[in-house]
């Protein structure tokens, strides 16, 4: 196992960091990172570097540093997987992204390895591949759904009336949960345009840690570069946003946007 990396900093850095604002904890798509993120926002909205905060939860599987110990040259996550510590740069993008260690240690802990397991085969390359590729939009934009059968094939199909108005009732049977702490940013300025990356949960457990562990297995069984992302607008989501009570909302080709025609010989 490697060894962890010390937490690097200047014990004077909270005088020399500018204070954020509050995170808007009101959003319901912030309802399973709320207790813990607002265990640790304090010191952070006070000036307290992101790191060292995030050093006070006991769950995550890394330690976090200021980002200047990652050396140059060395990739973010080789350094990570080597030293199980995490260079942390002030602002909400990274506080979000050592929360999402916490609530789902497995599953980043497997994005981590096959990274680096990749970088570690072909090294950095001008473009990332297929594989890194589906990696970085999970790590940065994924949400994760479990769903009854006709509203993951609708939405996999993009048929957005059935998904938000005839099939509406299903979204109190489904459980939605957004994981990709780029696109928890994104939604700290919410615009209907916002879409995630979805993943089918497929285990009956509401407990987020049964979640994490299935889908670090299924990570780890290789599955997530063959497997297409499903797209959601998030502000679609039914109880999410006031305005998608009235189903005008909807009738936006700009944002729900038809499925692709397949091509045929000759296009």
């Amino acid at each position: 196992m490697p060894a962890r990396a010390p937490a690097h900093g200047h014990q004077g850095a909270a005088s020399a960091t500018a204070a954020l604002p509050a995170l808007p904890w009101s959003h319901p798509w912030l309802d399973p990172w709320r207790a813990l993120g607002q265990s640790i926002e304090g010191p952070v909205t006070q000036g307290v570097p992101v790191w060292q905060a995030l050093n006070r939860i006991p769950t995550a599987p890394v330690r976090f540093a200021a980002h200047t110990v990652l050396p140059a040259g060395v990739a973010y996550e080789q350094f990570i997987a080597q030293t199980a510590c995490c260079p942390t740069r002030d602002g909400w993008h990274d506080f979000l992204n050592g929360l999402c260690w916490s609530l789902f240690p497995a599953t980043k802990s497997s994005l981590n390895r096959l990274q680096a397991a990749r970088i570690a085969q072909d090294g950095i390359l001008p473009t990332r591949g297929a594989l890194r590729d589906a990696l970085t939009v999970f790590d940065e934009n994924a949400a994760l759904l479990r769903a009854p059968d006709a509203l993951w094939e609708a939405l996999a199909d993009k048929q957005w009336q059935r998904v938000f108005v005839d099939l509406r009732p299903l979204w109190r049977q489904s459980r939605l949960v957004l994981f990709g702490h780029a696109l928890l940013e994104k939604l700290m300025l919410p615009r209907k345009s916002i879409t995630a990356h979805v993943v089918r949960v497929r285990t009956g457990s509401d407990e987020l840690a049964d979640w994490d562990r299935w889908i670090a297995s299924e990570l780890q069984a290789g599955r997530v570069a063959s497997q297409p992302f499903v797209h959601l607008p998030v502000l679609g989501v039914p109880g999410w946003w006031r305005a998608n009570e009235d189903p005008v909302f909807y009738q936006d080709p700009q944002v729900f946007r038809p499925a692709r025609a397949p091509m045929s010989c000759g296009q």
